[in-house]
């Protein structure tokens, strides 16, 4: 979550050290009150947080459907989010992630990106 004109800033802030590659990107949703959003994004996936000791750390093992399907409701429940302002795209760039597969298997020239982000309503059909 952030509050600020270019989520990307924060985006490059989470990608740092205690990251092993950068974020990409795959969902902006944009919501009247942003914190209670997150809190009931948090509170819906509780159970498959990937830490179960320390709730700070956030990342859970969740698809980008699962995600979908919940900001859905959450959309509908409470109107502070409404569906014209949520986006998906499962294109990921993963420059880092996929060149460095490339190392490991050995491949001396590491893939060029050709990636174009894509905010394509047909990309990503809600169900």
């Amino acid at each position: 979550m952030t509050r600020r004109l270019e989520p990307e800033e924060r985006i490059k802030e989470l990608s740092g050290a205690s990251v092993p590659f950068k974020f990409d990107v795959h969902a902006m949703i944009f919501s009247e009150n942003a914190p209670e959003t997150e809190n009931l994004l948090h509170n819906y996936f509780r159970n498959k947080s990937l830490n179960k000791v320390n709730e700070r750390k956030e990342f859970f093992r969740i698809t980008l459907d699962e995600i979908a399907n919940a900001v859905e409701k959450i959309a509908e429940e409470t109107k502070s989010v409404s569906k014209p302002e949520i986006r998906f795209t499962k294109i990921a760039e993963a420059e880092e992630f996929y060149k460095t597969q490339a190392i490991e298997r050995g491949e001396t020239q590491a893939p060029q990106s050709t990636y174009t982000p894509s905010w394509d309503d047909d990309e990503y059909e809600q169900n």
